[in-house]
């Protein structure tokens, strides 16, 4: 049985930093790509990052690239995202995905699996 277990959310001020762990396990995923997505109240759930598993080749949203990294540890099998100069704008859940190796990563449709997400809240 695949699980994702996020860790990691928290309040932090305009300008902080926070790190944000997704555990997985229940299966290999040298061939998945694992996703973050955000739901912030009353928008969409968006793309955030990925990150290929077998070759940790990485995608970014424009809204966070140059700030986020995403990466991934294969002995702990867990996939991280690291997030600098956080803004308000930022607050949202965060949740981890995974979806088999495809064309495309932006959408949740695609994701196969999903944890139970974390809160980011970035205050002013």
């Amino acid at each position: 049985q695949v699980q994702l277990v996020e860790s990691g959310g928290g309040l932090v001020q305009t300008g902080g930093s926070l790190r944000l762990s997704c555990a997985a396990s229940g299966r290999t995923f040298s061939n998945y790509v694992m996703g973050w997505f955000r739901q912030a109240p009353g928008k969409e759930r968006e793309f955030v990052a990925g990150i290929r598993w077998r070759d940790s080749i990485t995608y970014y949203a424009e809204s966070v690239k140059g700030r986020f990294t995403i990466f991934r540890d294969n002995a702990k099998m867990t996939v991280y995202l690291q997030m600098n100069s956080l803004k308000p704008e930022d607050t949202a859940v965060y949740s981890c995905a995974a979806k088999s190796v495809g064309a495309t990563w932006l959408w949740a449709k695609e994701y196969d699996y999903w944890g139970q997400g974390t809160q980011v809240t970035v205050s002013s």
